[in-house]
């Protein structure tokens, strides 16, 4: 567990909690195919959990990314708050993005589109991108074997 959500943050509104944009911005990436599963609110769940968001407000947490995302029109929005953070979580992001797009044993040209673009939000680098993804893909491919 990362812990990322554990910083005390005051006065704050739900929108603009980190745990909310970054669910926000997963849920984004589920819904860019029209197709949101059962299995990508899964993956969406692992993520938050991983990065150190309580059981206790996960539920709440996407409930109000899921309002937040279909209230939104761009991703600009979810990204200001996951730009600044460590490697090791930005990186989980993206794996988990990844896993999303993948989750269905494909990846679509908004999907791609949208990976494409988060890179360049994000600050990443493109060999961790692709890395990532290529990680993604491998493990989508071993589950299918089991």
């Amino acid at each position: 567990m990362l812990n990322f959500f554990k910083k005390n943050r005051k006065d704050k509104t739900y929108e603009k909690e980190p745990a909310i944009k970054i669910a926000a911005l997963l849920i984004h990436a589920a819904k860019i195919d029209e197709n949101y599963t059962d299995k990508e609110k899964e993956i969406i769940k692992k993520t938050l959990v991983d990065l150190g968001l309580g059981s206790k407000k996960l539920m709440e947490t996407i409930k109000n990314a899921e309002k937040l995302e279909s209230n939104s029109n761009q991703i600009l929005d979810f990204t200001r708050e996951i730009k600044s953070i460590d490697e090791d979580a930005k990186k989980k992001i993206v794996e988990s993005l990844w896993n999303i797009i993948y989750s269905d044993d494909q990846s679509d040209i908004y999907e791609t589109n949208l990976m494409r673009r988060l890179t360049g939000l994000l600050y990443l680098d493109k060999k961790i991108v692709g890395d990532l993804k290529e990680k993604a893909k491998l493990k989508k491919k071993n589950d299918l074997h089991r």
